[in-house]
């Protein structure tokens, strides 16, 4: 990555660096960046979008959806939505359902949560993959119970999260 892009932070930069040496490797990470506002964390996540590779999707948190139950996991997962049908049923129908995209019960956030770690590795399973939430103190709760869920268990996978909160 280029020095260039970040100036100063060195040390932040290694640290995204190795991150991203890491996810190409195959090795899952998981990083969360805390900070004030106006100390830089969406920069650093810049330099992360900016690298060649792997692939990244990124999604800002937004207070104004903190109501809407599973809306800062729709956006994260939204580019993916095309293999949802390669997902267990269960796993499938708990996604589809919190996305308003079929009728049901409320599924048990455990399937949403295993719904939405199963889809990442699936598309890492075709490249590497880098999911970047910035603001996420700004995500509805089911979102990020979700996220935390999966972050908690991304082990054999070439994925990395990241994270930056206030």
């Amino acid at each position: 990555m280029s020095s260039t892009s970040v100036i100063g932070r060195a040390d932040e930069r290694i640290a995204l660096d190795d991150l991203i040496a890491s996810v190409l490797d195959g090795t899952s990470v998981t990083l969360v960046i805390v900070g004030e506002p106006g100390v830089g964390k969406t920069t650093m996540l810049d330099y992360l979008t900016a690298a060649p590779e792997p692939r990244v999707t990124r999604v800002a948190g937004a207070e104004s959806e903190r109501q809407l139950g599973h809306a800062g996991l729709h956006r994260l997962l939204m580019p993916f939505l095309g293999r949802v049908s390669r997902l267990p049923a269960p796993q499938r129908d708990a996604l589809l359902t919190v996305f308003g995209m079929v009728s049901g019960p409320p599924p048990e956030p455990f399937h949403v949560g295993l719904a939405a770690l199963s889809l990442l590795a699936e598309v890492a399973s075709d490249a590497p993959l880098i999911c970047i939430v910035d603001d996420a103190q700004w995500l509805d709760q089911e979102s990020l119970d979700a996220v935390a869920f999966v972050c908690r268990r991304l082990s054999a996978d070439p994925v990395g999260m990241v994270l930056s909160f206030r």
